[in-house]
């Protein structure tokens, strides 16, 4: 257990790693929700054309 809390500690936190992940992060959050919005708007026309 030593081994992992030594591993954790030399590690030096990478900002611009980070900053990369949650920008892309961010970047599927709102394709999904686009494609989301889509499929309901979708729905909805299906039920009118119903």
């Amino acid at each position: 257990m030593n081994n992992k809390c030594n591993k954790c500690e030399n590690k030096k936190f990478d900002f611009k790693c980070k900053k990369e992940n949650a920008i892309n992060s961010l970047f599927e959050v709102e394709h999904f929700l686009c494609n989301l919005k889509k499929v309901c708007n979708t729905v909805c026309l299906y039920k009118i054309l119903k």
